[in-house]
Protein backbone atom coordinates (compact mmCIF):
# COMPACT_ATOMS: atom_id res chain seq x y z
CA UNK A 1 0.00 0.00 0.00
CA UNK A 2 1.33 3.27 -1.30
CA UNK A 3 1.67 6.71 1.30
CA UNK A 4 -1.68 7.98 -0.02
CA UNK A 5 -3.53 4.67 0.72
CA UNK A 6 -2.18 4.47 4.12
CA UNK A 7 -3.25 7.83 4.96
CA UNK A 8 -6.61 7.10 3.62
CA UNK A 9 -6.85 4.75 6.44
CA UNK A 10 -6.50 7.76 9.11
CA UNK A 11 -8.82 10.16 10.74
CA UNK A 12 -8.60 13.96 9.27
CA UNK A 13 -5.64 15.42 10.75
CA UNK A 14 -3.38 12.23 11.73
CA UNK A 15 -0.32 12.19 10.20
CA UNK A 16 1.33 8.97 9.32
CA UNK A 17 4.72 10.14 11.13
CA UNK A 18 1.86 10.13 14.48
CA UNK A 19 0.68 6.14 13.64
CA UNK A 20 4.18 5.47 13.78
CA UNK A 21 4.79 7.27 16.48
CA UNK A 22 1.50 5.19 18.05
CA UNK A 23 2.42 1.64 16.96
CA UNK A 24 6.21 2.18 18.33
CA UNK A 25 4.36 2.48 21.48
CA UNK A 26 3.62 -1.44 21.01
CA UNK A 27 7.04 -2.45 19.24
CA UNK A 28 8.29 -1.00 22.95
CA UNK A 29 6.08 -2.66 25.38
CA UNK A 30 6.26 -6.22 23.70
CA UNK A 31 9.74 -6.80 24.89
CA UNK A 32 8.52 -6.92 28.20
CA UNK A 33 5.58 -9.39 27.54
CA UNK A 34 8.31 -11.69 25.28
CA UNK A 35 11.29 -11.54 27.97
CA UNK A 36 9.85 -11.03 30.89
CA UNK A 37 6.20 -12.58 31.57
CA UNK A 38 6.89 -15.73 28.67
CA UNK A 39 10.45 -16.66 27.32
CA UNK A 40 13.02 -15.71 30.27
CA UNK A 41 12.16 -14.77 33.37
CA UNK A 42 8.97 -17.02 33.96
CA UNK A 43 10.61 -20.12 33.36
CA UNK A 44 13.61 -18.52 36.02
CA UNK A 45 11.40 -17.63 38.30
CA UNK A 46 9.43 -21.11 38.99
CA UNK A 47 13.13 -23.36 38.15
CA UNK A 48 15.42 -21.30 39.99
CA UNK A 49 13.90 -18.56 42.44
CA UNK A 50 11.26 -20.90 43.07
CA UNK A 51 13.91 -23.96 42.87
CA UNK A 52 10.58 -25.74 40.60
CA UNK A 53 8.86 -26.12 43.67
CA UNK A 54 5.28 -27.56 43.30
CA UNK A 55 4.00 -24.39 44.47
CA UNK A 56 5.93 -22.04 41.75
CA UNK A 57 3.77 -22.27 38.93
CA UNK A 58 1.17 -21.06 41.34
CA UNK A 59 2.90 -18.56 42.91
CA UNK A 60 3.93 -17.08 39.50
CA UNK A 61 0.64 -17.15 38.05
CA UNK A 62 -1.04 -15.82 41.36
CA UNK A 63 1.62 -13.01 40.98
CA UNK A 64 0.30 -11.37 37.73
CA UNK A 65 -3.14 -12.06 39.43
CA UNK A 66 -2.87 -9.42 41.66
CA UNK A 67 -1.60 -7.24 39.58
CA UNK A 68 -4.19 -7.87 37.21
CA UNK A 69 -6.56 -6.90 40.23
CA UNK A 70 -5.22 -3.89 40.70
CA UNK A 71 -5.13 -2.80 37.14
CA UNK A 72 -8.97 -3.94 36.76
CA UNK A 73 -10.08 -2.26 39.55
CA UNK A 74 -8.67 1.11 38.97
CA UNK A 75 -8.40 1.26 35.37
CA UNK A 76 -11.54 2.73 34.83
CA UNK A 77 -11.29 5.59 37.51
CA UNK A 78 -7.52 6.62 35.85
CA UNK A 79 -9.19 6.56 32.22
CA UNK A 80 -12.05 9.02 33.11
CA UNK A 81 -9.36 11.46 34.82
CA UNK A 82 -7.67 11.10 31.55
CA UNK A 83 -10.74 11.81 29.62
CA UNK A 84 -11.99 14.85 31.65
CA UNK A 85 -8.70 16.53 30.97
CA UNK A 86 -7.05 14.95 27.86
CA UNK A 87 -4.07 13.43 29.71
CA UNK A 88 -4.26 10.28 28.20
CA UNK A 89 -0.23 10.92 26.76
CA UNK A 90 0.63 12.27 29.82
CA UNK A 91 -0.21 9.32 32.01
CA UNK A 92 1.40 6.92 29.29
CA UNK A 93 4.79 8.72 30.21
CA UNK A 94 4.68 7.93 33.78
CA UNK A 95 3.59 4.42 33.80
CA UNK A 96 5.83 3.62 30.94
CA UNK A 97 8.83 5.01 33.13
CA UNK A 98 7.41 3.27 36.27
CA UNK A 99 7.61 0.14 34.00
CA UNK A 100 11.20 0.42 32.76
CA UNK A 101 12.42 1.12 36.15
CA UNK A 102 10.69 -1.92 38.18
CA UNK A 103 11.86 -4.08 35.02
CA UNK A 104 14.88 -3.10 35.52
CA UNK A 105 14.62 -3.63 39.23
CA UNK A 106 14.25 -7.69 38.38
CA UNK A 107 18.01 -7.49 37.51
CA UNK A 108 18.20 -7.72 41.82
CA UNK A 109 15.78 -10.86 42.18
CA UNK A 110 18.36 -14.31 42.52
CA UNK A 111 17.28 -17.97 43.67
CA UNK A 112 15.73 -17.85 46.50
CA UNK A 113 14.30 -14.17 46.69
CA UNK A 114 10.68 -15.38 45.84
CA UNK A 115 8.95 -12.58 47.92
CA UNK A 116 10.95 -9.81 46.17
CA UNK A 117 10.32 -11.40 42.79
CA UNK A 118 6.93 -11.31 43.19
CA UNK A 119 6.50 -8.26 44.44
CA UNK A 120 8.63 -6.19 41.59
CA UNK A 121 6.66 -8.65 39.10
CA UNK A 122 3.52 -7.15 40.39
CA UNK A 123 5.07 -3.59 40.21
CA UNK A 124 6.16 -3.64 36.73
CA UNK A 125 2.93 -5.89 35.39
CA UNK A 126 0.70 -3.39 37.13
CA UNK A 127 2.63 -0.17 35.12
CA UNK A 128 2.95 -2.17 32.10
CA UNK A 129 -0.74 -2.92 32.17
CA UNK A 130 -2.34 0.42 32.43
CA UNK A 131 0.13 1.78 29.38
CA UNK A 132 -1.31 -1.30 27.41
CA UNK A 133 -4.90 0.09 28.23
CA UNK A 134 -3.69 3.81 27.32
CA UNK A 135 -2.24 3.29 24.14
CA UNK A 136 -5.21 1.17 23.04
CA UNK A 137 -7.38 4.17 23.64
CA UNK A 138 -5.46 5.85 20.98
CA UNK A 139 -6.80 4.04 17.96
CA UNK A 140 -10.42 5.07 17.75
CA UNK A 141 -8.26 9.08 17.47
CA UNK A 142 -6.06 7.87 14.43
CA UNK A 143 -7.96 5.50 12.74
CA UNK A 144 -11.39 5.28 10.66
CA UNK A 145 -13.63 3.08 11.85
CA UNK A 146 -13.68 0.81 8.48
CA UNK A 147 -9.37 0.73 8.72
CA UNK A 148 -9.54 0.54 12.31
CA UNK A 149 -8.16 -3.65 11.93
CA UNK A 150 -5.61 -2.58 9.70
CA UNK A 151 -4.17 0.13 11.51
CA UNK A 152 -4.95 -2.17 14.91
CA UNK A 153 -2.66 -4.84 12.68
CA UNK A 154 -0.28 -2.44 12.14
CA UNK A 155 0.87 -1.55 15.75
CA UNK A 156 0.41 -5.12 17.14
CA UNK A 157 2.71 -6.40 13.92
CA UNK A 158 5.08 -3.99 14.96
CA UNK A 159 4.92 -5.12 18.28
CA UNK A 160 5.80 -8.48 17.54
CA UNK A 161 9.20 -7.10 15.65
CA UNK A 162 10.45 -5.08 19.09
CA UNK A 163 9.46 -8.67 20.97
CA UNK A 164 11.44 -11.03 18.60
CA UNK A 165 14.29 -7.56 18.40
CA UNK A 166 14.43 -7.55 22.26
CA UNK A 167 14.15 -11.41 22.60
CA UNK A 168 17.01 -11.34 20.10
CA UNK A 169 19.33 -9.37 21.84
CA UNK A 170 18.98 -11.35 24.95
CA UNK A 171 19.23 -14.46 23.36
CA UNK A 172 22.61 -13.70 21.85
CA UNK A 173 24.01 -12.41 25.23
CA UNK A 174 22.96 -15.44 26.99
CA UNK A 175 24.43 -17.47 24.33
CA UNK A 176 27.62 -15.80 25.03
CA UNK A 177 27.11 -16.28 28.23
CA UNK A 178 26.76 -19.68 28.43
CA UNK A 179 30.02 -20.28 26.53
CA UNK A 180 31.71 -18.58 29.23
CA UNK A 181 30.19 -20.97 31.93
CA UNK A 182 27.46 -18.72 33.45
CA UNK A 183 24.47 -19.82 34.85
CA UNK A 184 21.39 -18.36 35.08
CA UNK A 185 21.77 -16.87 37.86
CA UNK A 186 24.02 -14.67 36.31
CA UNK A 187 23.09 -13.66 32.67
CA UNK A 188 19.17 -13.90 33.17
CA UNK A 189 19.77 -10.47 35.33
CA UNK A 190 21.52 -8.82 32.51
CA UNK A 191 18.49 -9.55 30.17
CA UNK A 192 16.03 -7.57 32.35
CA UNK A 193 18.11 -4.42 32.13
CA UNK A 194 18.31 -5.18 28.41
CA UNK A 195 14.82 -5.34 28.01
CA UNK A 196 13.95 -2.01 30.23
CA UNK A 197 16.61 -0.18 28.12
CA UNK A 198 15.26 -1.26 24.84
CA UNK A 199 11.58 -0.21 26.02
CA UNK A 200 12.81 3.44 27.52
CA UNK A 201 14.40 3.78 23.97
CA UNK A 202 11.80 2.89 21.72
CA UNK A 203 9.15 4.59 23.79
CA UNK A 204 10.62 8.25 23.41
CA UNK A 205 9.86 7.42 19.53
CA UNK A 206 6.03 7.83 20.68
CA UNK A 207 5.96 10.39 23.12
CA UNK A 208 7.86 12.63 20.64
CA UNK A 209 5.36 12.41 17.82
CA UNK A 210 1.99 10.88 19.15
CA UNK A 211 -0.46 13.83 19.90
CA UNK A 212 -3.59 14.32 22.12
CA UNK A 213 -6.69 14.47 19.92
CA UNK A 214 -9.61 14.57 22.13
CA UNK A 215 -10.54 17.52 23.51
CA UNK A 216 -11.18 17.46 28.15
CA UNK A 217 -14.16 16.21 29.23
CA UNK A 218 -15.33 18.30 31.98
CA UNK A 219 -17.73 15.93 33.24
CA UNK A 220 -15.61 13.17 34.11
CA UNK A 221 -14.62 12.61 37.77
CA UNK A 222 -11.02 12.85 39.87
CA UNK A 223 -9.98 10.15 40.95
CA UNK A 224 -9.39 8.84 44.38
CA UNK A 225 -9.23 5.01 45.27
CA UNK A 226 -12.74 5.07 46.34
CA UNK A 227 -14.14 7.21 43.61
CA UNK A 228 -12.26 4.74 41.51
CA UNK A 229 -14.06 1.92 42.38
CA UNK A 230 -17.58 3.83 42.48
CA UNK A 231 -16.57 4.99 38.57
CA UNK A 232 -16.02 1.53 37.91
CA UNK A 233 -19.45 0.12 38.74
CA UNK A 234 -20.97 3.64 38.00
CA UNK A 235 -18.78 2.44 34.09
CA UNK A 236 -20.12 -1.07 34.15
CA UNK A 237 -23.88 0.38 34.74
CA UNK A 238 -23.57 2.89 31.22
CA UNK A 239 -21.81 0.59 29.28
CA UNK A 240 -24.69 -2.21 30.10
CA UNK A 241 -27.26 -0.57 27.28
CA UNK A 242 -24.11 -1.09 24.72
CA UNK A 243 -25.55 -4.56 24.04
CA UNK A 244 -22.82 -5.44 21.76
CA UNK A 245 -20.00 -3.84 23.37
CA UNK A 246 -21.03 -5.77 26.94
CA UNK A 247 -21.20 -9.16 25.34
CA UNK A 248 -17.92 -8.77 23.69
CA UNK A 249 -16.69 -7.92 27.00
CA UNK A 250 -17.89 -11.45 27.53
CA UNK A 251 -16.00 -13.07 24.56
CA UNK A 252 -12.80 -11.83 25.61
CA UNK A 253 -12.93 -12.46 29.43
CA UNK A 254 -13.13 -16.21 28.52
CA UNK A 255 -10.70 -16.15 24.75
CA UNK A 256 -8.19 -13.96 26.66
CA UNK A 257 -8.15 -15.79 28.88
CA UNK A 258 -6.70 -18.81 27.08
CA UNK A 259 -4.51 -16.37 25.39
CA UNK A 260 -3.48 -15.08 29.00
CA UNK A 261 -2.16 -18.98 29.28
CA UNK A 262 -0.14 -19.13 26.39
CA UNK A 263 1.84 -15.81 26.90
CA UNK A 264 2.27 -16.51 30.58
CA UNK A 265 3.26 -20.36 31.18
CA UNK A 266 4.93 -21.52 27.15
CA UNK A 267 7.86 -20.82 28.61
CA UNK A 268 7.48 -22.78 31.70
CA UNK A 269 4.96 -25.82 29.75
CA UNK A 270 8.13 -26.20 27.21
CA UNK A 271 11.24 -26.37 29.66
CA UNK A 272 8.99 -28.89 32.34
CA UNK A 273 6.66 -31.05 30.64
CA UNK A 274 8.45 -31.22 26.62
CA UNK A 275 12.13 -30.95 28.17
CA UNK A 276 13.90 -27.79 26.31
CA UNK A 277 16.58 -26.25 27.09
CA UNK A 278 16.43 -22.02 28.37
CA UNK A 279 18.02 -21.16 24.59
CA UNK A 280 15.70 -23.73 23.06
CA UNK A 281 13.07 -22.00 24.94
CA UNK A 282 14.15 -18.14 23.28
CA UNK A 283 14.57 -19.81 19.94
CA UNK A 284 11.18 -21.19 20.30
CA UNK A 285 9.60 -17.78 21.86
CA UNK A 286 10.79 -16.05 18.99
CA UNK A 287 9.96 -18.01 16.06
CA UNK A 288 6.02 -18.04 17.68
CA UNK A 289 6.63 -13.95 17.92
CA UNK A 290 7.03 -14.18 14.27
CA UNK A 291 4.02 -16.25 13.25
CA UNK A 292 2.69 -13.65 15.34
CA UNK A 293 3.44 -11.14 13.42
CA UNK A 294 2.42 -12.06 10.43
CA UNK A 295 -0.85 -13.14 12.28
CA UNK A 296 -1.34 -9.24 13.28
CA UNK A 297 -0.34 -7.67 9.72
CA UNK A 298 -1.79 -10.12 7.31
CA UNK A 299 -5.47 -11.17 8.90
CA UNK A 300 -5.63 -7.28 10.20
CA UNK A 301 -6.39 -6.85 6.83
CA UNK A 302 -8.71 -9.82 6.37
CA UNK A 303 -10.80 -8.64 8.87
CA UNK A 304 -11.71 -5.14 7.31
CA UNK A 305 -12.28 -7.06 4.06
CA UNK A 306 -14.56 -10.16 5.48
CA UNK A 307 -15.63 -9.22 8.81
CA UNK A 308 -14.06 -9.07 12.35
CA UNK A 309 -16.25 -11.18 14.01
CA UNK A 310 -15.26 -13.85 11.03
CA UNK A 311 -11.77 -13.11 11.90
CA UNK A 312 -12.23 -14.03 15.59
CA UNK A 313 -14.10 -16.55 15.03
CA UNK A 314 -11.25 -18.78 13.11
CA UNK A 315 -8.63 -17.69 15.27
CA UNK A 316 -10.11 -18.99 18.01
CA UNK A 317 -10.81 -22.29 16.32
CA UNK A 318 -6.69 -22.44 15.78
CA UNK A 319 -6.48 -21.89 19.45
CA UNK A 320 -8.45 -24.69 20.24
CA UNK A 321 -6.65 -26.59 17.90
CA UNK A 322 -3.49 -25.55 19.84
CA UNK A 323 -3.97 -26.65 23.27
CA UNK A 324 -5.02 -30.32 21.80
CA UNK A 325 -2.21 -30.23 20.12
CA UNK A 326 0.01 -28.85 23.03
CA UNK A 327 -1.55 -31.15 25.46
CA UNK A 328 -0.83 -34.69 23.87
CA UNK A 329 2.96 -33.97 22.54
CA UNK A 330 5.18 -36.09 23.47
CA UNK A 331 7.95 -34.38 21.16
CA UNK A 332 9.92 -31.13 20.86
CA UNK A 333 8.50 -31.31 16.94
CA UNK A 334 5.19 -31.87 17.60
CA UNK A 335 5.43 -29.00 20.21
CA UNK A 336 6.92 -26.76 17.55
CA UNK A 337 4.05 -26.91 15.38
CA UNK A 338 1.75 -26.11 18.42
CA UNK A 339 3.75 -22.91 18.83
CA UNK A 340 3.52 -21.54 15.03
CA UNK A 341 -0.47 -22.16 15.47
CA UNK A 342 -0.46 -20.12 18.55
CA UNK A 343 1.31 -17.58 17.42
CA UNK A 344 -0.73 -16.55 14.11
CA UNK A 345 -3.40 -16.86 16.78
CA UNK A 346 -2.42 -15.01 18.77
CA UNK A 347 -1.26 -11.92 16.98
CA UNK A 348 -4.72 -11.96 14.83
CA UNK A 349 -7.17 -12.22 18.12
CA UNK A 350 -5.45 -9.56 20.12
CA UNK A 351 -5.54 -7.11 17.30
CA UNK A 352 -8.90 -8.27 16.26
CA UNK A 353 -10.18 -7.82 19.72
CA UNK A 354 -8.79 -4.65 19.88
CA UNK A 355 -10.02 -3.15 16.83
CA UNK A 356 -13.76 -4.29 17.13
CA UNK A 357 -13.76 -2.70 20.71
CA UNK A 358 -12.52 0.16 19.08
CA UNK A 359 -15.28 0.52 16.64
CA UNK A 360 -18.17 -0.30 19.70
CA UNK A 361 -16.52 2.03 21.89
CA UNK A 362 -18.53 5.53 22.34
CA UNK A 363 -16.45 8.58 21.09
CA UNK A 364 -16.87 10.50 23.43
CA UNK A 365 -15.77 7.83 26.36
CA UNK A 366 -12.73 6.73 25.09
CA UNK A 367 -10.61 6.58 27.91
CA UNK A 368 -12.99 5.30 30.07
CA UNK A 369 -14.84 2.43 28.28
CA UNK A 370 -11.37 1.31 27.15
CA UNK A 371 -10.60 0.86 30.79
CA UNK A 372 -13.84 -1.47 31.03
CA UNK A 373 -12.04 -3.09 27.69
CA UNK A 374 -8.63 -3.41 30.50
CA UNK A 375 -10.68 -4.37 33.32
CA UNK A 376 -11.96 -7.48 31.02
CA UNK A 377 -8.71 -8.19 29.35
CA UNK A 378 -7.33 -8.34 33.03
CA UNK A 379 -10.25 -10.55 34.88
CA UNK A 380 -9.35 -12.94 31.96
CA UNK A 381 -5.25 -12.99 32.70
CA UNK A 382 -6.50 -14.13 36.02
CA UNK A 383 -9.06 -17.01 35.97
CA UNK A 384 -7.06 -18.30 32.62
CA UNK A 385 -3.47 -18.48 34.23
CA UNK A 386 -4.67 -18.96 37.94
CA UNK A 387 -7.30 -21.91 36.88
CA UNK A 388 -3.80 -23.34 34.88
CA UNK A 389 -1.96 -22.55 37.62
CA UNK A 390 -4.31 -24.88 40.14
CA UNK A 391 -4.95 -27.56 37.82
CA UNK A 392 -1.11 -28.19 38.09
CA UNK A 393 -1.06 -27.65 41.82
CA UNK A 394 -4.20 -29.82 42.52
CA UNK A 395 -3.16 -32.42 40.31
CA UNK A 396 0.46 -33.33 41.14
CA UNK A 397 1.85 -31.10 38.30
CA UNK A 398 -0.32 -32.61 35.34
CA UNK A 399 0.25 -30.02 33.24
CA UNK A 400 -1.18 -31.33 30.53
CA UNK A 401 -4.12 -31.71 32.00
CA UNK A 402 -4.01 -28.01 32.36
CA UNK A 403 -3.40 -26.64 28.66
CA UNK A 404 -5.82 -29.51 27.46
CA UNK A 405 -8.36 -27.74 29.93
CA UNK A 406 -7.36 -24.33 28.40
CA UNK A 407 -9.22 -25.13 25.54
CA UNK A 408 -12.60 -24.86 27.05
CA UNK A 409 -11.35 -21.22 27.38
CA UNK A 410 -11.80 -20.57 23.56
CA UNK A 411 -14.49 -23.02 22.89
CA UNK A 412 -16.75 -20.55 25.46
CA UNK A 413 -15.55 -17.53 23.84
CA UNK A 414 -16.39 -18.87 20.41
CA UNK A 415 -20.49 -19.28 22.19
CA UNK A 416 -20.24 -15.63 23.52
CA UNK A 417 -19.03 -14.19 19.88
CA UNK A 418 -22.35 -15.54 18.23
CA UNK A 419 -24.83 -12.89 19.12
CA UNK A 420 -21.95 -9.96 18.71
CA UNK A 421 -23.49 -7.95 15.89
CA UNK A 422 -20.70 -5.42 15.00
CA UNK A 423 -23.09 -3.42 12.52
CA UNK A 424 -25.38 -2.45 15.07
CA UNK A 425 -23.03 -1.75 17.72
CA UNK A 426 -21.20 0.55 15.55
CA UNK A 427 -23.87 2.45 15.07
CA UNK A 428 -25.03 2.66 18.80
CA UNK A 429 -21.62 3.72 19.71
CA UNK A 430 -22.05 6.65 16.98
CA UNK A 431 -25.40 8.03 18.38
CA UNK A 432 -25.11 11.08 20.01
CA UNK A 433 -25.50 9.92 24.11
Amino acid sequence: MNAQGLRASLRPGVRLREVFGWAMYDFANSGYTTVVITAVFAAYFVGSVADGAEWATLAWTSGLSLSYLIVMLTMPGLGAWADRVAGKKRMLMWVTSGCVLSTAALALVGPGQVALGLFILVLSNTFFSYGESLTASFLPELAKPQAMGRVSGWGWSLGYIGGMMTLGVCLAYVLAAQARGETGGQFVPVTMLITAGIYGAAALVTFSLLREHSPPQPHAPVVTVVQSLRRLRQTLREAMPYRDFTRLLACAVAYQGGVAVAITLAAIYAEQVIGFQPQETMVLIFVLNLAAFAGAFLLGYVQDRVGHKLTLGLTLLGWVATCFIAAFSTDKATFWWAAVIAGFCMGSSQSTGRAMAGLLVPPHRLGEFFGLWTFAIRLASILGPLTYGLITWLSDGNQRLAIGSTSLLFILGLVLLIPVDVQRGRLQAQSPA
